[in-house]
């Protein structure tokens, strides 16, 4: 039964460690990591290795040290299992050069494999949604009133946002300044940014908190009935 729970706590440990790589992957939409196919295989594989792990724990019989007790030997083996073996995974035997890349052969590679795949459908998936939300929100929105006051204010609603994330948002709108191309698809792309970084949520409120002040010259024209 102790043997049972063991590797039950070992495949959870797994599950979860590869739950948060997804959603790390993710920031604007975690659980949408959860809900594709690839995405669920990569997870139990996490799982799958952890237990596999376990296994090969006891029939070596390691220790890791941990002989103080039978509950500090069966805690340290299920925490190894659990989080530990995916590190065997990250690992390669060799490296080929294939053109202008080094790929690893190994382990690794069929790690890769699922997380790529898992990475493309949930991308194809998240960009349909995320084309549609963020075009309503940023629709009659000028850019340059954007760029100057929603980028700030959106980082002041946030408390939590790194320097580093800060700095990266702000030199992606500075680069996208200077892009040739028209201001109602510089908009939506400055509002795909932001979703990156503050999530759909708080974007929405922040539009709605300052819509008057973003609007174009011309959409307050039109609603004002001079045009």
């Amino acid at each position: 039964m102790a043997l049972a729970l063991d590797f039950a706590a070992a495949t959870v440990l797994g599950f979860l460690v590869g739950l948060a790589e997804l959603v790390s992957r993710y920031r604007d939409a975690p659980k949408a990591a959860l809900y594709t196919r690839p995405a669920v295989l990569y997870i139990l594989l996490n799982g799958g290795a952890s237990a596999a792990a376990l296994a090969l724990i006891h029939a070596f019989n390691l220790t890791f040290g941990a002989t103080t007790s039978e509950s500090s030997l069966r805690e340290t083996r299920v925490l190894v299992a659990g989080i530990g073996a995916m590190a065997l995974f990250r690992t390669s035997l060799f490296t080929v050069r294939a053109g202008d890349r080094d790929i690893g052969v190994g382990p690794a590679t069929f790690l890769q494999i699922f997380r790529e795949a898992a990475d493309r459908e949930v991308d194809r998936l998240r960009a349909q949604s995320r084309s549609q939300s963020v075009g309503d929100l940023m629709v009659n929105i000028d850019y340059t009133k954007a760029s100057d006051g929603l980028v700030p204010y959106c980082l002041a609603l946030m408390q939590n946002v790194s320097e580093d994330e800060q700095q990266k948002l702000l030199k992606a709108v500075q680069l996208l300044d200077c892009e040739p191309i028209a201001d109602s698809i510089k908009v939506r792309i400055l509002g795909l940014h932001l979703v990156d970084v503050v999530g759909p949520d708080v974007l929405a409120a922040a539009v709605e908190s300052l819509q008057p002040e973003l609007k174009t010259t011309a959409y307050k024209q039109e609603a004002a009935g001079t045009v």
